[in-house]
């Protein structure tokens, strides 16, 4: 693209170059099939609203405060689908992903700190995959976490199997891991049996959240630990292996459909969480075990509560489930990143062994010094850094997805840019927050 078009740089190389362009797309076949042919990208995007973070405060809120903090997991999912919807904007409208429109827009004394923050948040992100899926291998088979974390870097030779084979092979594994979690948390709900009317209150809004202190910094841990900056990147790149063809109707109806797909996709990804909260709730609260955060630890009391072996061994399986369909989806988006900010290619197992043994030293550090206890802290530190990384990600795709010269007829409406906005100062109010009570202790 030309200046004229509102970009200080031309276009750079595609994202994820193989795999770019590779899923036909079309204005032909029935409707059913175009919605199918776009269906992938978002459930990629929904794994990262699961991961061990995700679970963290989900038990924590749900045991503390039972169903009531399911209106905190409602809204900030409705957040998310705003916010990934303007990823496909940007996507669809320049042919940029998120990474290679801060290059493009910006001049390097700009770009250049976005990069090292992107980098970072990639490196938290799998910090957090590492510890989960550590931690599930423990409970599940007894492997010590410290040998624990060293499998976790194995999984790069399947993944890149996985993109050999074509970009739907991996969207069919991760849906199909997704598929699994969903089975793990409907059984243990089953077990459970909460109050079902309570559940449906719990929709609803509480003055509660806001008058209750500890309720309310749940509640802003839920919000904060739900947007990932991770995923505005991934998004806007993995759109762009569907080939829709390049007119106004094509573009159009690539749009509607790439929104439709994540939309659906992240009210999937409520229902996990919310299941996360609904078990803890009806296990742990209602048995008035309030303190319960620590992922091993509701493990552990699953079975004695629910009075079934099978509880915890669920638990176990939607963990690691969690945390490998996670692995893949921060390989694409540490590649995108570095693709977009440096026009830098990279071997994607080079790539990935690097980001995954960045991650896996400092867990070994603080498991071998402080032991497994210590866990936790790790990863709360890896949610603040993902937390001052995101405003970062969120500015630059609302101001792009705003302008008419960049986005030309897909400009966002005034009204979505506005509330993206309002989202936007939240959860930056939100993150200055996060940051001021970590730095006070």
């Amino acid at each position: 693209m030309s200046l004229m078009n509102g970009w200080r740089q031309e276009r750079s190389a595609p994202p994820l170059s193989e795999v770019y362009r590779s899923v036909a797309v079309g204005l032909g076949g029935t409707p059913l099939r175009r919605v199918l042919a776009f269906a992938g990208p978002g459930y990629l995007v929904a794994v990262g609203y699961m991961d061990p973070g995700n679970w963290a405060t989900s038990l924590a809120g749900g045991a503390a405060f039972g169903y009531a903090l399911l209106f905190v997991a409602l809204l900030s999912n409705i957040m998310a689908i705003l916010l990934q919807s303007l990823c496909a904007r940007l996507a669809v409208a320049s042919g940029r992903d998120l990474a290679q429109a801060c290059r493009d827009a910006f001049p390097r004394w700009v770009s250049a700190p976005l990069w090292i923050l992107a980098e970072l948040a990639i490196i938290a992100t799998d910090l957090a995959e590492v510890i989960g899926t550590a931690i599930g291998l423990n409970l599940l088979f007894g492997i010590p976490l410290e040998i624990g974390v060293f499998i976790t870097a194995g999984d790069v030779f399947l993944i890149l199997w996985l993109q050999s084979r074509g970009f739907r092979y991996v969207e069919a594994i991760i849906i199909g891991l997704l598929g699994v979690i969903a089975a793990c948390f409907a059984i243990q709900i089953a077990l459970a049996d909460p109050e079902w009317s309570q559940v449906i209150a719990g929709f609803a809004p509480t003055r509660e959240i806001v008058l209750n202190d500890q309720m309310l910094y749940l509640a802003l841990g839920i919000i904060g630990a739900t947007v990932m900056p991770h995923n505005l990147y991934l998004h806007s790149g993995i759109v762009q292996t569907r080939a829709w063809t390049q007119d106004p109707a094509g573009r159009r109806e690539a749009l509607r459909l790439a929104t439709t797909d994540s939309t659906v996709a992240l009210m999937f990804a409520l229902t996990i969480n919310a299941s996360i909260l609904i078990l803890a709730a009806s296990t742990f609260h209602a048995n008035g075990l309030s303190d319960v955060a620590e992922i091993d630890r509701a493990h552990v009391l699953l079975e004695p509560l629910l009075g079934s072996s099978l509880a915890p061994v669920l638990f176990g399986v939607a963990l690691v489930c969690c945390g490998f369909s996670s692995t893949v989806t921060a390989t694409m988006a540490g590649q995108i990143v570095m693709e977009g900010f440096l026009r830098w290619r990279i071997a994607p197992w080079a790539r990935r062994l690097a980001t995954r043994l960045i991650a896996i030293v400092p867990a070994v550090a603080v498991i071998l010094w402080y032991g497994s206890g210590e866990l936790g802290r790790l990863l709360i530190l890896s949610q603040v850094v993902l937390s001052f990384q995101l405003p970062f990600a969120i500015v630059p795709l609302v101001m792009f997805t705003a302008s008419r010269a960049k986005m030309g007829e897909l400009v966002a409406p005034r009204w979505l840019t506005a509330v993206c906005a309002l989202i936007a100062a939240l959860i930056i109010g939100l993150n200055v927050k996060l940051l001021s009570d970590f730095a006070l202790g």
